[in-house]
């Protein structure tokens, strides 16, 4: 029941990494388009935040991960690729 519960977490971790990558690439998308600079600066600060929450998220799924499996596990490989990490 544990290794259950265990990938189960390593899921939600995985799909909260797929999540903030979505949305930092549309908060990339949008940096410097308006005309305003306080707009511009929220857009920065929004961007920046999502990136330090995937780093976050990211470490705490490394601590959940047995030693060596993210270097042997190809769904993940191909999981963190895909969130660009």
């Amino acid at each position: 029941m544990s290794d259950d519960f265990d990938h189960g977490l390593r899921e939600g971790m995985r799909l909260a990494l797929a999540i903030l990558a979505a949305e930092e690439a549309k908060w990339a998308a949008l940096l410097g388009e308006s005309r305003s600079w306080r707009t511009n600066a929220t857009r920065e600060v929004r961007h920046k935040t999502l990136q330090v929450a995937q780093q976050r998220v990211q470490t705490a799924l490394n601590r959940l991960l047995p030693k060596g499996e993210a270097l042997q596990n190809p769904e993940l490989a191909s999981a963190l690729e895909k969130a660009g990490l």
